[in-house]
């Protein structure tokens, strides 16, 4: 009897553990949809993210992600996107260095259209009451779409292209792919709903199938667009 009463007791002892760890997984799971725009380019992004918050007063908080982007551009330009043709370097010093003009190639597309799923780094911290200040950036995934036909600024002649398809961050022009970014300001509508407004800073890149100038078929789009959106949680504890 005693050994089945212990028994009994280690079960429920094991069962109770799990339904705390399992509500702890639960908890400050972060749902978003977010729209960027400027003009002739348009891009919805929806997104997990699962976030820590440190600190006594919990201000501070990061986590990591999934998110799914879309890009829609027309007539926008793609120019030469490898550190080691735009600056002549790689490494993090590409940040503080010029780009080399004669290097620069230019082809346009007349519809461009990216698909990428990635690994977020989200970062943010609350500044009062309600408000809060974010960043986030994709750091590696993949990227899918249709293939496209692309026209050289000379016109003189053109390429198919596809979308690049492996998505890594790096440094400035060292990344590779299709990675977006969000400088983003919070506001806490209560504790399930949050209104989201900020900057989205997005790349899109494309492979030619012929190589150009310096023997690249990698074409870079820098977009610098106004975002807006709304975040869900379900069980939040700050």
């Amino acid at each position: 009897m005693k050994k089945l009463i212990i028994i009994l007791l280690s079960l429920y002892m094991g069962m109770a553990y799990a339904q705390e760890d399992i509500s702890y997984l639960k908890k400050n799971h972060f749902f978003g949809l977010n729209v960027a725009v400027a003009k002739n380019e348009f891009s919805p992004s929806v997104y997990w993210i699962k976030q820590h918050a440190f600190g006594a007063k919990k201000r501070f908080r990061a986590g990591y992600g999934l998110r799914f982007t879309s890009y829609f551009g027309s007539k926008v330009p793609y120019q030469t996107a490898p550190a080691k043709y735009t600056s002549g370097q790689t490494g993090p010093q590409v940040l503080f260095v010029e780009n080399i003009p004669g290097n620069i190639d230019t082809l346009q597309f007349h519809k461009s259209q990216v698909n990428s799923l990635n690994l977020s780094i989200n970062l943010e911290y609350q500044v009062y009451k309600k408000f809060t200040l974010a960043f986030n950036i994709d750091a590696v995934g993949l990227t899918f779409g249709n293939d496209q036909s692309a026209y050289h600024s000379s016109r003189s002649f053109s390429s198919n292209a596809r979308p690049t398809a492996l998505n890594l961050l790096l440094v400035s022009d060292n990344d590779i792919g299709s990675l977006n970014s969000e400088f983003l300001v919070k506001y806490d509508v209560n504790k399930r709903f949050t209104l989201v407004g900020g900057f989205c800073f997005l790349f899109t890149e494309y492979t030619t199938d012929q190589k150009f100038k310096l023997g690249n078929d990698r074409f870079r789009n820098k977009s610098e667009m106004f975002t807006l959106g709304i975040m869900y949680t379900p069980f939040r504890t700050y």
